[in-house]
């Protein structure tokens, strides 16, 4: 008995150095029709395929069957799609020529500074304006693009985008400001820099959950009544019609 054991033991060791070496485990059928494998007084031939798709059977002083190894690949994540900064449209002109080869020679700050003074130049209404409206605009826009282009590359900067949602909310104000006193101006301003400006609601309300299943009913109303009138009303029975009694 322990002779058997030590032999299925010599057996499976070498099965296993052997595979290794020959790179037997496969998923494909008959990759390896044979091999004789010799260590010691222990013999073992591994044949090709088996009855399963997947499995390799080792015959010899026993047999069994060996699963070959699955390797499974990770999910392919997919890429961000990259956004372009505002950066990249700067004339070299503006640009510091004598650091050009040198790639941090001219610090992110010092460009967005060039990029703001750029936007200024498109709605100022002298060289001098720096506290008029349309340039409050010019200045709140660039910073607000720079926080969104901060927050495509790190989506979890809580900080970031609440710093931007008050700078929108702030050039919000001003343009609805604008708009009222002088529209020609107005108009200038969102051509110039890109501005949608999408007006506000006319009536406000807070959307709790009554109010938001109260307009959903509203809104199959109108439907229930076009089914109500295109459904034709129901026949009344007939009263049972009795034989008169009495004489004529």
């Amino acid at each position: 008995m322990a002779l058997k054991v030590w032999l299925l033991r010599s057996a499976l060791k070498s099965t296993s150095v052997v595979l290794r070496e020959c790179g037997v485990l496969s998923r494909k059928k008959g990759t390896c029709a044979s091999l004789t494998l010799k260590y010691g007084t222990s013999t073992s031939v591994i044949t090709g395929p088996s009855h399963s798709n997947n499995e390799t059977v080792l015959t010899g002083i026993g047999s069994f069957t060996i699963q070959p190894v699955r390797n499974y690949t990770r999910a392919m994540r997919k890429k961000k799609p990259v956004m372009q900064s505002q950066l990249s449209d700067l004339p070299p002109t503006m640009l510091k020529m004598e650091y050009a080869a040198v790639p941090l020679a001219q610090t992110y700050s010092e460009k967005l500074k060039l990029k703001t003074e750029q936007l200024i130049a498109k709605v100022w209404r002298d060289e001098a304006d720096r506290s008029s409206t349309e340039v409050k605009v010019a200045i709140l826009t660039s910073k607000i693009r720079n926080y969104q282009e901060h927050l495509h590359k790190h989506t979890k900067d809580k900080a970031n985008k609440r710093w931007m949602l008050m700078a929108i909310d702030r050039r919000k104000k001003l343009l609805k400001h604008l708009r009222v006193t002088c529209y020609d101006a107005f108009e200038h301003v969102c051509q110039q820099l890109g501005i949608t400006y999408t007006f506000p609601p006319e009536y406000y309300r807070h959307a709790t959950r009554r109010w938001l299943v109260f307009k959903e009913v509203q809104k199959q109303k109108p439907e229930q009544r076009k089914k109500i009138k295109q459904t034709p009303p129901p026949k009344l029975a007939e009263p049972a019609k009795t034989a008169a009694t009495g004489t004529q």
